[in-house]
């Protein structure tokens, strides 16, 4: 039972910590605007993973995974999200050299983005319910619900103080530019995939 809680974990923190719409997000908004904004963001995409985790282990994500009208609907709002935070990335800077991200409290924009990602749910319904199909002791659910808010709050904090290094600073002022370029195009192609997906 150890040996299936290691792997959930691994396989957990592999998928919590692969290219997609909250990394990207976490990265720059630490980069950019801080240790305090990074980790405000980090209690907003762990918020929104608590709910993905309390949602798949519940047996609701099957909903999602078959398809239909709310899963569509979800999946054109995220989108749309999606995009609005790549048009903020592709403005013009200011004169002080910032991007006009779309600003606001961190919390909600780390939030919304986890929420508004349909395909984090089905992820979670997927792998959840492989380490379920076997019976388990009652608190077997608990279990995996705690690790998977524990590895983000934990790890993603842990990311976002080490994007607050000097050096990794230093560079990221000087391709700033560039990096905002990036991210707007993989947010970009995040959204049209989630569109024709």
């Amino acid at each position: 039972m150890i040996g299936e809680l290691w792997a959930f974990a691994l396989i957990m923190l592999i998928g919590q910590f692969s290219p997609g719409p909250d990394m990207l997000l976490l990265t720059r908004t630490s980069l950019a605007e801080g240790l305090r904004s990074g980790w405000m963001m980090v209690l907003g995409i762990s918020t929104g993973l608590t709910l993905h985790a309390s949602l798949a282990i519940g047996g609701i994500a099957v909903v999602l995974a078959r398809g239909g009208v709310i899963a569509m609907g979800l999946e054109g709002i995220a989108a749309l999200y999606l995009f609005w935070l790549a048009f903020g990335l592709l403005k013009k800077p200011e004169p002080t050299g910032e991007v006009d991200i779309p600003r606001g409290n961190p919390y909600l924009r780390g939030l919304f983005c986890n929420l508004l990602n349909p395909k984090a749910l089905v992820f979670f319904a997927s792998v959840v319910a492989t380490f379920l199909t076997r019976p388990h002791p009652y608190w077997w659910p608990f279990a995996l619900w705690l690790i998977v808010v524990f590895e983000a709050l934990f790890f993603w904090c842990l990311w976002v103080w080490l994007l607050q290094i000097p050096k990794v600073k230093d560079r990221y002022r000087r391709f700033s530019r560039s990096i905002d370029l990036l991210y707007a195009m993989v947010l970009t192609g995040l959204a049209i995939h989630l569109m024709l997906w």
